[in-house]
């Protein structure tokens, strides 16, 4: 599968969200008022003005010791995105897919399209709108800089090497490596979406202790369902159209 890749080990992330800032820098983001709800995670949410979180949980662990889990959140930017597909009924063109990395875009054209939708289609929850004016927006996965031979602006601020970038391939074969060596210390490791995406995760434990849509198999079946029954709507729609067109060119 060709195109690019992140690859992002958990296991090394500290939490510094240098790479939450980055994005902003980059991409000329505003800062947004939030307050303190007892929490390391700040904003508490992704939103129009936010592409990337890191998003923090605390538990005990067997010592009785704090154990913390930080999750750098995203676009994935699947390989065959349901956002684009849900978008493409609507207004088509309104997401689009970079052919050099395989990024999946956002246009201008998605003001014209149902948000709540396209939200409702991610399965990892990730498109955000600005309801005043329509336009959607989410991790471009910096296409202007990869195409300029640069690293996204996250992956080069990231100081452990929790944030990796490059060709699909090589990511996955060093997701498989560093879970190879993280087994040894985290039974429970884990890698998600190496089939279907080109932003997966090393996890040290069970995706649902990181974040609900950490990984889409929490929610994908659901998501499925859904998506059946609006393309099954939009038939009926499309057929009952093409009958009152039938029975006014006959009557």
């Amino acid at each position: 599968m060709s195109g690019k890749a992140f690859f992002i080990d958990t296991t090394v992330c500290i939490g510094c969200r240098g790479c939450q800032i980055a994005c902003k820098q980059w991409n000329q983001l505003p800062a947004t008022k939030t307050k303190n709800v007892g929490s390391y995670q700040n904003p508490q949410d992704l939103s129009f003005y936010t592409y990337k979180l890191i998003r923090f949980q605390e538990y005990l662990g067997t010592d009785g010791k704090p154990v913390w889990y930080f999750f750098p959140d995203q676009c994935r930017h699947c390989v065959e995105p349901p956002c684009k597909e849900t978008a493409d009924d609507m207004v088509p063109g309104g997401i689009i897919i970079d052919s050099h990395t395989g990024a999946v875009l956002y246009t201008d054209k998605l003001r014209k399209a149902n948000a709540a939708d396209i939200i409702e289609a991610c399965p990892y929850n990730i498109p955000r709108v600005e309801k005043s004016t329509g336009y959607m927006a989410k991790c471009t996965m910096c296409y202007d800089r990869v195409h300029n031979g640069l690293l996204p602006a996250c992956v080069k601020t990231c100081p452990t090497g929790a944030m990796n970038f490059g060709d699909r391939d090589k990511m996955v074969a060093l997701a498989k490596q560093r879970l190879a060596e993280a087994k040894a210390k985290f039974p429970n490791a884990t890698v998600t979406g190496l089939e279907d995406v080109r932003a997966f995760y090393l996890l040290a434990d069970k995706p649902d202790k990181y974040y609900t849509y950490a990984k889409a198999d929490n929610v994908g079946p659901r998501m499925d369902r859904k998506m059946a029954l609006k393309k099954i709507g939009r038939s009926l729609k499309e057929l009952s159209r093409e009958w009152q067109a039938i029975n006014k060119l006959v009557s």
